[in-house]
């Protein structure tokens, strides 16, 4: 006979205190006491990794740094990128995707711009991928006067996107763009500081480092004064990145899937340093170096005069390139609305296994 729940001293049994959600995208508040038996539920909020695990997991990262890609197949998966996201998004269909249900709860700037009466409001989506972000957003809005845009570099992603029973383009338009572009034109009609909220949920990630000052620019310029960026992607140290086989290594921090996308894993000063502007207030071709070990260090960043070397930059008017010429230091700049660690450990309890998950979240606002 089953004992009586109450006198059980486990939470998963107490029903005044046991955390088994019945809404799954409720996070963050299972917590891991000392008291607690990690291997009673599967898993747990905010957990950080023993000193232990820690050793563990660069010991691993290690051996993959030993062992990198090839130079022809890093040039090859750098070279056009697209390409590999294309492939992706043609070997796996819409129903592979599920929907990011949490996106409002996390960020509720979503739910300022999707009420009703509010006025015009716009939302760019960069990287949108099937349209698990923007579908979920169109279903709960009530706005009339909302505008969605959902902007890939995957061709193949926008035609999911355009050809879903959701799509309408009285608010949401699907248009092939890359972020990180200086020279390729925006989509007719996404004009300069027209968007509110802009979206990147896993896509900053897949930029190589050399791209992110650009990405960057291109955002700056589209955003309101008062605008906000909504940021989730990859943290340092995640499952993803301690379990990447041989032969996966680019850079550090740096790899290639086994599909021939690529993938960053960030640590959270480097993500100040890429959305407050420090980190490009040295030479544009210097930017690598300040990546090798997470971020230059902070008072060597200030120290350095911006200038564009020997490159190309954008009018951001006409969205074509011009002659290099001397710049002023670098105008971007975000706020830190927020910026922090998500961190998650997952059990397998059959077999004794724990695994963490490493998230960075951030709001980043422009003054």
């Amino acid at each position: 006979m089953p004992q009586d729940a109450a006198s059980l001293s486990h939470r998963s049994h107490d029903p005044s205190s046991n955390l088994k959600r019945s809404d799954p995208f409720q996070f963050g508040s299972r917590y891991l006491l000392p008291e607690d038996n990690p291997f009673e539920f599967n898993a747990w909020d905010h957990v950080e990794p023993s000193e232990e695990d820690l050793q563990r997991f660069e010991s691993q990262i290690e051996a993959q740094r030993t062992a990198p890609v090839s130079d022809f197949d890093r040039n090859r998966f750098n070279a056009d990128p697209a390409k590999w996201w294309n492939r992706f998004y043609t070997n796996n269909n819409v129903n592979f995707f599920k929907d990011r249900k949490w996106l409002a709860q996390e960020f509720p700037v979503l739910d300022d711009v999707t009420k009703k009466d509010v006025g015009t409001k716009v939302i760019l989506e960069i990287g949108a991928g099937a349209g698990n972000t923007c579908f979920p957003i169109l279903r709960a809005n009530e706005n009339d006067d909302l505008k969605v845009w959902a902007c890939d570099f995957s061709e193949k992603a926008v035609q999911l996107v355009r050809s879903a029973e959701a799509y309408d383009e009285r608010f949401l338009r699907a248009e092939v763009w890359d972020v990180s572009s200086s020279d390729v034109p925006r989509p007719p009609g996404l004009e300069e500081e027209s968007v509110d909220v802009v979206l990147m949920v896993f896509v900053f990630s897949a930029l190589h480092p050399t791209q992110w000052r650009q990405a960057v620019d291109n955002i700056w310029t589209l955003l309101k004064p008062g605008g906000e960026v909504c940021f989730r992607d990859y943290g340092r140290g995640d499952l993803a990145q301690v379990r990447m086989k041989k032969g996966r290594w680019m850079e550090e921090n740096f790899y290639i899937r086994g599909d021939g996308t690529r993938v960053y894993f960030f640590g959270e000063d480097e993500l100040r340093g890429i959305w407050s502007g420090r980190l490009f207030q040295g030479k544009e071709t210097s930017i690598s170096s300040y990546v090798e070990d997470g971020m230059k260090d902070e008072s060597a960043v200030e120290r350095d005069n911006y200038e564009v070397d020997s490159h190309r930059s954008v009018d951001h008017t006409s969205g074509a390139p011009q002659e290099s010429r001397k710049a002023d230091p670098w105008r971007v700049q975000f706020e830190i609305s927020s910026l922090g660690v998500d961190r998650r450990l997952l059990i397998n309890r059959h077999k004794q296994l724990k695994m963490y998950r490493c998230w960075m979240q951030g709001r980043f606002r422009k003054a």
